[in-house]
C-alpha cells in the first residue's frame, strides 16, 4: 500500500475530490516511502444521523493536529472546532477560508484526507465522549473573568470527530509517516506530486492599474527596465477584457485596440503578461453558447457558471484560452472569485445550484477552484509551456497545480499566518502588496512577500508604482517627500534580494515535484517532538536550510523561535544556538532571515528578469565549518523538456582550507549557471 490506506464508511456520495481529481491519484508515486496505519478501520466510529453521518477517530491525548487548508486565524488546530465553509470573508477563526480542505496531520505522524465535497465540521480533540474523561482535571479553577471562563481547557480521551452533511457514507485516506513531514509528503505525492514552477515565475510580479490601457501597460513596463528594477511578470487587471463582470474572454477593443503588438512588444523586453478573469461566463463570450446546457441553473452577475467537472466543457473553456491567449504569448492567468462569499452581497451563485453533473451548489464551491485550475493548466501543457499564476480557491488534491492563493483580506498578521498553515494541505500562499497605510508598512509588507511562493505587488489599485504612489498621494496633501530615489532604490535592493534566491528556491521546487516536500511551512513540521513549535505562526521554513521572520508595521524588534541545532543569521553570519526563545531586532529595510549550520548556500547575481536559457552568476556562502555541499537544478526554466531529461544536476563541494567549492554538473543540458 506505500503508507496510503483507504477506508470507506455506508455509501460514500458519487461527486467527491477523489472522483473528480480520479485520473491523476497514484500510490505508485509514493513507493519511496514505507509506512504503517496509524490505526485501522475498526478503529474508526462511523454512524448516520439525521443531518447525513459522522466519524470519530481516535486520537492520543498527546497529540496536536494541523492543516485544514489555509487557515488564516490559526495554526495548531488542536482544540477547535472548524466549520469548512468555502467563503471569501472569514469573520473569525471559525473555518470558513477562501481555500479549505477536509485533511489535518498530526504530531504522531500520519495525516488523514477525508474525501467530501461538503461543509464538514471537524472537532479536533474539542470534546470528550461521556464516561472517558477526568472530571477533576476538566474543571480546574473557578474562573473570576470572562477571558479565563471560555479560555481553552485540556481535554483527557480526546478524538476528532468529523460531521459530514447530506452524505450517508464517507471515504477517507491515512497516510502514515512515520513523521507529520513525510505524512504530508506521502498526501502530495498521492495527489501529484508538487509543481516545478517556470523561474519566472519566482521572480517579481507586478500587477498594473485596474484602468490601465495599452499605452499605460507599455509606459510602466518601459519605467522598469528603464529604472533597473526587477520585474518578470506583468499582470493586468479586468479592463483588459471587453466585458468583465461577467467575463467575455476577449480584448477589449477601446483600451487595447492591439493586444497582439502589446504582447508582443512586452517579450521582446522580457516581461510575461498574466491576465485576470474569472469563471462567470458573459452572453457576448465565444463560449456562452456551447457552455449553455453545461452550466449550473443559477447566474452570476448575469453569466453562466460552466460544470467544470464535465469534460467537454473543460475541453471548450481551455481550448478557447490556448487558441486565444496561451498561443499568442499569454504566459498565466489570475484566476478570481472561483471561491464564495456570504458576507459581500451574496455575489456568488447559491448553495441551492444545480449542475449537469449532478453536482448541488455547496459541492461545487468545494471543487470549483480545483476544476479551473487544471482546466486553465491543460491549455499550457498541450503547448509545452510552463505557467504559474493565481487562484482564489483551492482544495483537496491540488499540490501539483502551479497556483498560488491570493486574497482580499489584508490584515498582515494573517497574511503571515497563511504562509505557515498552506502547506500542510499542498496549497501555496501570497501575502501580496496590495494599499498600504505607511511608509513603514510598505517596506514590511514587501519584505514578506519576496519570502513567499509569489513575489507579488499588486497595484490595481493604484495608476503608479506604489514607491511613486506615495509621492502623488503625499503631494495632494501639500506633502512633499525627499527621500522618493531611496524608497526606489531600496525597492530595487529588495527585489533583488529576492533575485539572488531564485536558484535556491527553485531546487527547492524540483524537490517539491518529485519528492512532495514543501518549499514554505511550519516549524512543527520539521520539529514535531519540540511543542514550542506549536504555536509559531508568524515564522516559517524556506526551503531545506532557511527560516523567515517577518516584521510587521509597528516593530523594530520581534520574538524568534529557534529550533533545536546551531543557526546563523544571514547578514552576520552570527552563531545562535537552538532551543530557545530570543528577540532579534531589524531595520525598516531588513527581514530578519536565519540559516541552519552546515548550509552551503547559493546566491545568485541580482537580474532584472529570467530570460530563458539566461546565464546567471552564482557564488556560495558558507554556514558553518567542515565539508558543505549543495545541489542545483539547472534546466531552460520554461519548458516541460526536463521531463524527458533535458536539465542538469549542478553539486557544488567546499571543504575547509579551500578558497572555493568544487563543482560538479551531471546531465548534458547547456549550462546557465556560472560559478
Amino acid at each position: 500500500m506505500n503508507g496510503v490506506y483507504y477506508y470507506e464508511f455506508g455509501i460514500p456520495e458519487k461527486v467527491v475530490p477523489s472522483s473528480v481529481h480520479r485520473d491523476k491519484l497514484d500510490q505508485k508515486r509514493c513507493s519511496g516511502f514505507d509506512g504503517t496505519a496509524p490505526f485501522v478501520q475498526e478503529d474508526i466510529i462511523f454512524k448516520k444521523t439525521a443531518r447525513g453521518c459522522t466519524l470519530t477517530l481516535p486520537m492520543e491525548d498527546s497529540e496536536a493536529v494541523f492543516g485544514l487548508g489555509l487557515q488564516l486565524k490559526s495554526l495548531n488546530q488542536t482544540g477547535k472546532k472548524k466549520t469548512l465553509r468555502v467563503n471569501a470573508d472569514p469573520v473569525a477563526d471559525s473555518g470558513d477560508s477562501h481555500a479549505p480542505c477536509p485533511f489535518y496531520v498530526s504530531t504522531a505522524g500520519y495525516a488523514v484526507l477525508v474525501d467530501t465535497a461538503r461543509y464538514a465540521s471537524f472537532y479536533m480533540g474539542s470534546h470528550t465522549r461521556i464516561g472517558q474523561s477526568n472530571a477533576d482535571e476538566a474543571c480546574g479553577t473557578a474562573a473570576d473573568n470572562l477571558d479565563d471562563l471560555y479560555a481553552s481547557r485540556t481535554v483527557s480521551g480526546k478524538h476528532v470527530t468529523v460531521d459530514i452533511p447530506a452524505a450517508e457514507g464517507i471515504g477517507i485516506y491515512v497516510f502514515a509517516g512515520p513523521t507529520m513531514r513525510e505524512a504530508v509528503m506521502r498526501c502530495n505525492m498521492f495527489s501529484g506530486g508538487g509543481y516545478l514552477p517556470p523561474m519566472w515565475g519566482l521572480g517579481i510580479w507586478y500587477r498594473a492599474w485596474t484602468c490601465a490601457d495599452q499605452e499605460k501597460v507599455k509606459g510602466l513596463c518601459r519605467e522598469f527596465r528603464e529604472e533597473g528594477i526587477p520585474c518578470d511578470v506583468f499582470g493586468l487587471e479586468p479592463w483588459w477584457q471587453s466585458r468583465r463582470y461577467p467575463c467575455s474572454y476577449m480584448f477589449s477593443s477601446e483600451t487595447f485596440p492591439n493586444p497582439d503588438e502589446l504582447i508582443s512588444s512586452l517579450a521582446e523586453q522580457n516581461f510575461h503578461l498574466n491576465l485576470w478573469e474569472h469563471v462567470f461566463v458573459h452572453p457576448e463570450s465565444p463560449v456562452y453558447a456551447p457552455l449553455f446546457e453545461r452550466s449550473g441553473n443559477y447566474e452570476v452577475w448575469g453569466g453562466l457558471v460552466p460544470d467544470l467537472s464535465l469534460p467537454e466543457a473543460r475541453d471548450i473553456f481551455a481550448s478557447h484560452h490556448k487558441k486565444e491567449f496561451v498561443d499568442k504569448g499569454i504566459s498565466g492567468f489570475k484566476l478570481d472569485e472561483c471561491d464564495n462569499s456570504d458576507f459581500t452581497n451574496g455575489w456568488s451563485f447559491p448553495e441551492v445550484s444545480e449542475f449537469p453533473s449532478g453536482m448541488d451548489g455547496e459541492q461545487m464551491h468545494c471543487l470549483l477552484g480545483g476544476l479551473y485550475q487544471r482546466t486553465i493548466l491543460k491549455a499550457f501543457e498541450d503547448s509545452n509551456r510552463r505557467t504559474m499564476g493565481a487562484a482564489r480557491s483551492s482544495g483537496p488534491f491540488m499540490s501539483d497545480m502551479p497556483f498560488i492563493l491570493p486574497s482580499d483580506l489584508y490584515d498582515h498578521k494573517d497574511f503571515i499566518r497563511g504562509l505557515v498553515t498552506a502547506g500542510f494541505s499542498g496549497m501555496s500562499w501570497t501575502p501580496e502588496v496590495r494599499q498600504t497605510v505607511s511608509l513603514e508598512d510598505f517596506y514590511r509588507r514587501v519584505e514578506t512577500v519576496l519570502f513567499s511562493p509569489m513575489a507579488l505587488i499588486n497595484g490595481w489599485m493604484i495608476p503608479h508604482p506604489p514607491w511613486k504612489q506615495f509621492d502623488a498621494e503625499l503631494n495632494a496633501q501639500g506633502i512633499f517627500l525627499d527621500n522618493h530615489e531611496e524608497v526606489r532604490d531600496d525597492m530595487r535592493y529588495l527585489f533583488g534580494l529576492r533575485m539572488s534566491f531564485v536558484p535556491y528556491l527553485y531546487t527547492a521546487y524540483r524537490k517539491y515535484e518529485t519528492t512532495g516536500l514543501t518549499p514554505f511551512r511550519a516549524l512543527v513540521m520539521d520539529y514535531p517532538d519540540d511543542e514550542k513549535t506549536y504555536d509559531c505562526d508568524l515564522q516559517y521554513l524556506m526551503g531545506e536550510d532557511l527560516m523567515i521572520a517577518p516584521l510587521v508595521a509597528g516593530e523594530t524588534v520581534r520574538s524568534v523561535y529557534f529550533p533545536k541545532g546551531t543557526w546563523y543569521d544571514f547578514y552576520t553570519n552570527k552563531p545562535i544556538e537552538g532551543g530557545q526563545q530570543i528577540d532579534i531586532e531589524a531595520d525598516l529595510k531588513t527581514i530578519p532571515i536565519f540559516v541552519k549550520e552546515g548550509t552551503l548556500l547559493p546566491f545568485a547575481a541580482p537580474v532584472d528578469c529570467f530570460k530563458k536559457d539566461g546565464a546567471l552568476d552564482i557564488s556560495f556562502r558558507r554556514f558553518g565549518s567542515g565539508t558543505l555541499s549543495c545541489t542545483l537544478f539547472e534546466d531552460d526554466g520554461e519548458s516541460y523538456d526536463y521531463r524527458a531529461g533535458a536539465y542538469n544536476t549542478v553539486t557544488a563541494v567546499w571543504s575547509d582550507g579551500t578558497d572555493k567549492p568544487e563543482i560538479t554538473r551531471k546531465g548534458n543540458y547547456p549550462a546557465r549557471y556560472r560559478f
